[in-house]
């Protein structure tokens, strides 16, 4: 007896097309297009996850930038006072004192 697999290819295609929703063209509506598709957008998206730390960490700088500019002092200067100082900020944390307290912030940079 022959066996085709009907239903559990249907189902696998149904599962493929309705994670490609959305897609433009035949993405969407042909199976194989689709999958292809599919593969490809789990690995951009992968990618993009690793990236996304270093690019985070160019805004984090570039906000404490901006609030050393405020305060009359380079960046450089400020990294190197904390280290110096031993106090362990880290850039995240600092970027958010900068852009949200910045009177705190001056205080930091009065303490170096």
């Amino acid at each position: 007896m022959r066996v085709k697999g009907g239903i559990v290819r249907k189902r696998k295609h149904n599962k493929i097309l309705s994670k490609t929703k959305g897609y433009r063209m035949t993405k969407s509506r042909l199976y194989k297009v689709a999958h292809e598709a599919y593969m490809h957008a789990g690995q951009y998206a992968y990618n993009h996850r690793q990236r996304r730390g270093s690019e985070l960490r160019r805004v984090w700088i570039a906000k404490i930038n901006a609030a050393c500019k405020n305060n009359n002092i380079q960046y450089k200067d400020f990294i190197a006072g904390l280290k110096k100082k031993n106090i362990e900020l880290n850039r995240m944390v600092l970027a958010d004192i900068g852009t949200n307290h910045p009177e705190v912030f001056t205080k930091i940079v009065e303490s170096l």
